[in-house]
């Protein structure tokens, strides 16, 4: 058997375990958002995003603090510019095309469109420190390191905001949680131990994914700082977009766009941090790239939510940018 199909044998297996456990993971976070009493948003926003974001988060930290050659920390920045740039678009792409596939509308009402412009104001505080993030990667100077922590700041201050912000909880019980289907109040032990266990799966299936991934660049041609920027991302962001998928089929719309919302204002921050303290910070043509596709897309993101204007065409659309992206890195040979 060959080598290229090996790996995308072990790619494929990865995508199924790690959608797997995340059917896991939105069952125990639900139920750990009702039982810590934080509101649906906040659920999806704080306590999913930080989860499924970990393995984004990791590979980064370790491309960039343990990576001994300049190709392993363009692979870290590449990863941290990546992140939000998958989230931004294929990520909400892929709602938008599960709101039509599933011949499903998003509500119209006065609550939804409360709900939407949190949102917006979500991706304007991203769009804020995402200006300063790529700004940093354009100039040197001595202090850039010490950033780092103000960026870790920022998303403490957010995560404070999101869980005291809303008063709303869920008002439907979610699904029985998984490893304890008889009981109606499953206890807070059985509820961290699944979602832990769920997050620990998808951590190591992410990881493997994205080894795969990166034994598969050189295989088809592809430099090391494009499969981070690129392809990795698209690895490293399944879960969430997993958990988009398995709210969306639940009818939880709210919930799925919540979890991209809170999982970009994370990979707007902690990466970064690990980035600034690690490596110079400096954004070659194709990070830059990269960057203004992710500033475009977020920026009718927080338009439209803000305005409460949000349709499942506009969602599915959001792939379109991507895909100028990917044209944009070929027509100017980037």
């Amino acid at each position: 058997m060959s080598a290229l199909v090996i790996t995308l044998t072990l790619l494929i297996a990865c995508a199924v375990v790690i959608y797997l456990s995340c059917e896991f993971f939105t069952n125990g976070v639900e139920w750990l958002g009702r039982s810590l009493r934080v509101s649906e948003t906040a659920t999806g926003t704080v306590l999913a995003a930080f989860g499924t974001a970990l393995p984004e988060s990791v590979v980064t930290f370790v491309a960039v603090a343990f990576g001994a050659s300049v190709a392993s920390k363009a692979i870290g920045v590449g990863a941290a510019l990546g992140g939000p740039l998958a989230l931004s678009t294929i990520a909400y792409s892929v709602v938008g095309c599960g709101l039509i596939a599933l011949r499903r509308e998003l509500p119209k009402t006065p609550e939804t469109r409360v709900q939407f412009r949190r949102l917006g104001r979500d991706q304007t505080w991203f769009l804020g420190i995402f200006a300063v993030k790529i700004g940093l990667g354009l100039v040197a100077f001595a202090g850039k390191p010490l950033l780092g922590w103000l960026f870790l700041l920022v998303y403490v201050v957010y995560a404070r905001v999101e869980l005291k912000g809303a008063a709303e909880t869920e008002t439907e019980a979610p699904a029985p949680l998984r490893l304890s289907p008889g009981s109606a109040t499953p206890s807070l032990i059985m509820t961290l131990t699944q979602t832990v266990a769920a997050l620990a799966v998808i951590f190591v299936a992410s990881r493997l994914f994205v080894e795969q991934l990166e034994r598969l660049g050189p295989m088809l041609g592809m430099r090391p700082q494009l499969i981070a920027l690129i392809a990795s991302p698209i690895a490293t962001e399944l879960p969430e977009t997993m958990n988009a998928l398995i709210w969306l089929r639940q009818g939880k719309h709210r919930l799925a766009l919540a979890n991209i919302s809170g999982a970009m204002m994370i990979q707007a921050t902690v990466p970064t941090a690990f980035g600034l303290w690690f490596t110079p910070w400096r954004l070659d043509p194709p990070l830059i790239a990269g960057a203004v596709a992710t500033a475009v897309a977020v920026s009718i993101m927080a338009a439209t939510f803000s305005r409460g204007l949000i349709s499942r065409r506009l969602l599915a659309a959001m792939g379109l940018i991507y895909v100028a992206f990917i044209a944009a890195l070929i027509t100017l040979r980037l």
